[in-house]
């Protein structure tokens, strides 16, 4: 399984559309989220910093739901950019997605000092809509499991 992802979708994004905390390449303070293809599945690898303390020794919940709702958009995005004939790298600009909803179940309190890994797999649900089902492990135990639908965005968020 993928230990870093070498082309993520967030890097492919336009500068308008890579603020967001959790995979925004642009914010300074956010967690660069990074999401790729591994097989046919998606992932994002993230270690947690030593302020994503939920109580010692275990993360914050909210780090893992900001997990799970990223690599959802970027599963999507990806999804949708390989339907349309492309790859991370390949210069095209890639569709980019908000998260319509977000669904978190925690299945066991998450270790702090393992690094994270985001499995998903991605399943279209309407053509500018695709549901992305995740896990989350630390090392080889399943701590969170979530799923995400992302919606293509809109046009009106583009800045002008």
């Amino acid at each position: 399984m993928t230990e870093k992802v070498v082309h993520a979708i967030q890097d492919e994004y336009p500068d308008d559309f890579s603020h967001c905390y959790g995979c925004g390449r642009l914010n300074d303070e956010g967690y660069h989220l990074r999401t790729g293809w591994d097989g046919k599945q998606t992932v994002t690898v993230y270690s947690p910093r030593p302020e994503h303390t939920a109580i010692p020794g275990f993360v914050y919940g909210g780090l893992i739901a900001s997990l799970i709702d990223c690599h959802g958009t970027g599963s999507a995005s990806l999804a949708l950019h390989r339907k349309n004939g492309h790859e991370p790298g390949d210069g095209v600009e890639p569709p980019r997605f908000v998260t319509a909803s977000l669904e978190v179940k925690f299945v066991k309190p998450t270790p702090k000092e393992v690094p994270l890994k985001a499995i998903g797999t991605v399943e279209e649900v309407h053509p500018k809509k695709f549901k992305v089902h995740t896990e989350v492990f630390a090392g080889d135990e399943c701590c969170a499991k979530g799923e995400v639908v992302a919606a293509v965005m809109p046009a009106t968020f583009a800045q002008k």
